[in-house]
């Protein structure tokens, strides 16, 4: 499922980022097959041993095409609530002419939010939540937001977004 920058851009308003973030289930991925997918030297990809190690230990690898510099941040899906949860939200979009999974534009706001804490306030992250709040609007689900937000202890981030969207002309 992709999230990150890339579907806050759908979702809210465009911006350059450098890579692309997927969110993939760890029973769906085969190293040694993913290895023959994208082989050297037009690709780098993390070795398949060091692969099923970020399996094990719920992180991330990357896939970067060596001659483009594009990269794609494989982020291993949690059993957390919030990880469930989105997974089970997820909307299909058509992308392109590909049909794809993307995250829900209420679970990018958290993320973003979550990512915006965990960072030290990054305000990049704040700005794409908030971007994609006053894009999707009254579309959103705000219960679904509060709850969340109070979850993942962004509630104070979740706030400052309320406010700040209300003073936008």
């Amino acid at each position: 499922m992709l999230t990150g920058s890339i579907v806050s851009s759908l979702f809210g308003e465009p911006r350059l980022t450098h890579d692309i973030d997927i969110l993939v289930q760890a029973s769906a991925l085969d190293p040694p097959k993913l290895a023959r997918s994208f082989p050297p030297p037009r690709y780098y990809l993390d070795a398949p041993e060091s692969i099923e190690r970020t399996i094990r230990e719920g992180s991330m690898f990357n896939l970067i095409d060596v001659s483009t510099g594009d990269k794609v941040d494989f982020w291993i899906l949690s059993d957390s609530p919030f990880d469930l949860s989105r997974l089970q939200r997820r909307k299909r979009l058509n992308l392109f002419g590909a049909l794809v999974w993307v995250s829900s534009p209420e679970d990018i706001i958290i993320a973003k939010l979550s990512w915006a804490k965990l960072s030290g306030s990054s305000e990049k992250q704040f700005q794409d939540a908030l971007r994609v709040f006053e894009v999707q609007g009254a579309a959103l689900d705000l219960g679904y937001c509060e709850l969340w937000a109070a979850r993942q202890g962004v509630r104070q981030l979740w706030e400052r977004l309320l406010a700040e969207a209300e003073q936008q002309p």
